[in-house]
């Protein structure tokens, strides 16, 4: 059987592997080499150094203030989409009647795109704001609230059906040992519960971390960066710097560079850090 497996392994992994070089890997590289370049398209391109880096920090201050946006509204929003994503799954794994629907409608917004969202929360926002003579591109803080609490609404139902399968997979015995010694609901839940959902409490801060700093779509439709690109988030900044400027095509891929390579030590940071909470816990 062993050797069957090993035999034949080369001829299943090879497709997975051509569809890995060809829509992951090659377009890496060559975007990478494209950042580096002055460019109209692939066949044009001229090679130019590090202007284009030079260009995302010295030509204006949009991207830095992309940035700084950006990560204001990812700290936030991870902090508060895990924090109800977690107290729902607790609510929604204490036998409640139906708590089958509860966790279908608390999801079901997942399954909703992004410029959909956007637009709906648009709608909503705004028939509030307009009562009182605003909108939501009248003053950042209301385009800033209103991209956490739509990314909120989308994610929470997801987060918490991962950390309704972490606390389920807590031994029972545990629990009513627990109970027996007479430790209370909060001790339980600090000293047993969190410690043994970790692995959930890493997968959803890594989603909802890697989530919040790409998010584009949502922030197109709700509020396209106005006013004055105050609620512009860097995905949007990077797609307005490479379609919306003629000869930045160059800049627009250095700046998509840097944004992959902070979003990927961050994310590989928090992966670190809470699997050495697994590990402890």
């Amino acid at each position: 059987m062993y050797k069957s497996l090993k035999k034949w392994f080369p001829v299943f992994m090879l497709p997975t592997l051509i569809a890995f070089f060809i829509a992951f890997l090659i377009p890496l590289i060559l975007g990478i080499y494209l950042s580096f370049c002055n460019f109209r398209s692939v066949s044009d391109a001229t090679f130019v150094g590090f202007s284009n880096y030079i260009k995302v920090f010295s030509e204006n201050s949009d991207f830095v203030n992309s940035l700084w946006f950006t990560v204001k509204f990812a700290v936030v929003s991870v902090i508060t989409v895990n924090i109800f994503a977690f107290l729902l799954a607790l609510l929604l794994t204490r036998g409640i009647k139906g708590t089958n629907l509860f966790r279908t409608v608390f999801f079901m917004p997942n399954l909703i795109g992004g410029i959909v969202l956007g637009y709906i929360w648009q709608l909503i926002i705004n028939g509030v704001l307009y009562g009182f003579g605003y909108s939501i591109t009248s003053n950042a803080e209301y385009g800033y609230i209103g991209l956490i609490v739509l990314m909120n609404w989308q994610m929470i139902g997801y987060m918490m059906i991962i950390y309704i399968a972490g606390i389920q997979n807590i031994p029972t015995d545990i629990l009513e040992a627990a109970k027996v010694d007479g430790a209370g609901r909060f001790k339980t839940l600090f000293n047993i519960v969190i410690p043994s959902v970790m692995p959930s409490v890493t997968i959803c801060l890594f989603l909802t971390i890697t989530n919040s700093f790409k998010l584009f779509d949502q922030n197109l439709a709700l509020t396209a960066g106005a006013p004055g690109k105050q609620t512009q988030m860097i995905a949007l900044d990077i797609y307005n710097t490479f379609y919306g400027k003629i000869g930045f095509e160059g800049v627009g891929q250095a700046k998509a560079v840097i944004f992959a390579i902070m979003v990927a030590v961050i994310a590989l940071l928090q992966l670190y850090l809470t699997r050495q909470k697994e590990v402890e816990s």
